[in-house]
């Protein structure tokens, strides 16, 4: 499908995601230089003021809008896309990339931006969590205070995820939690719980075998216990999970209560400590670019 001429495209550019160092206005501007587009290009500045990236929509008036970083940035810039009809793209420039990946598009950043111009369009599916927006993967326990400590480390990439998982691992305790879903209210112990707006993390690890960002609703994902097993099975041969260490439920609302403490992400930004989540279903929100 062509892109039709004469469009105006706005890039977010978030110069710390990932591994820092790329020329992202060379690339950008080198890609479109003999195109009838009008691009602008924004970079974040640090810290971020998120309400600039509104003003810079409102001012722009793109076509389309493009987030270059990592979740956090695709969640930042999709905030002020839900419910207008202004599509999303993503040029993936972050350390893992989840939901570009989840999307299949391409991480060498020219057929991604080829992407941007000549693919499709799908409307997808948003989870409000806390009143945070959720547009790929949260989850409390074990995953959020790897973040945590990744954020904290000296390492980026893969390997920096793998380093904290790795100190993360031998020190995750179970919390006893209270779930209340559409249909039923349960109690449990777990090491990590997830609120699966897609199907796996940045890493590859597949968290939700049965997602879908199209569908009428989401995902809770209950582990609980973490074991190698289970993560072997995520990572590499996505067999069926073992319900007596991992549990899946399926709902449209949520709301979780713990005995204790538990660490926090939504998009792969550690938000803290939470005793309570509340979440619900935010249909056909957001309008995303795809290959």
């Amino acid at each position: 499908m062509k892109s039709p001429l004469g469009i105006k495209i706005l890039f977010i550019i978030n110069p710390g995601s990932g591994c820092t160092g790329t020329d992202w206005h060379f690339i950008i501007k080198n890609f479109f230089k003999t195109s009838d587009h009008t691009i602008e290009l924004f970079d974040l500045t640090v810290p971020c003021q998120p309400e600039s990236v509104l003003e810079k929509i409102k001012s722009c008036l793109p076509d389309k809008v493009v987030a270059v970083g990592g979740d956090g940035t695709v969640k930042m810039v999709a905030q002020y896309l839900q419910a207008t009809q202004i599509p999303l793209g993503i040029i993936p420039a972050g350390s893992a990339n989840g939901l570009a990946k989840e999307l299949m598009i391409p991480e060498d950043p020219l057929k991604a931006l080829d992407v941007i111009l000549n693919g499709g369009t799908k409307r997808v599916h948003l989870v409000k969590i806390n009143d945070h927006l959720c547009i790929h993967l949260s989850d409390i326990g074990f995953n959020a205070y790897m973040i945590k400590k990744f954020d904290t480390g000296n390492d980026r990439g893969m390997w920096g995820y793998i380093k904290a998982s790795w100190k993360v691992f031998w020190n995750t305790p179970t919390v006893s939690v209270t779930i209340q879903t559409d249909s039923t209210s349960i109690k449990r112990y777990a090491a990590m719980l997830v609120i699966a707006n897609a199907t796996r993390y940045g890493t590859g690890a597949l968290i939700n075998p049965i997602g879908r960002l199209d569908d009428e609703v989401f995902e809770v994902i209950i582990l609980k216990k973490i074991s190698i097993a289970e993560i072997f099975k995520m990572m590499i041969t996505h067999l069926p999970y073992d319900f007596e260490k991992t549990e899946i439920l399926q709902t449209r609302t949520l709301h979780i209560q713990t005995t204790k403490t538990a660490h926090f992400q939504v998009d792969g930004e550690y938000l803290g400590v939470v005793s309570e989540i509340k979440a619900y279903l935010l249909p056909n929100a957001l309008t995303m670019i795809i290959p």
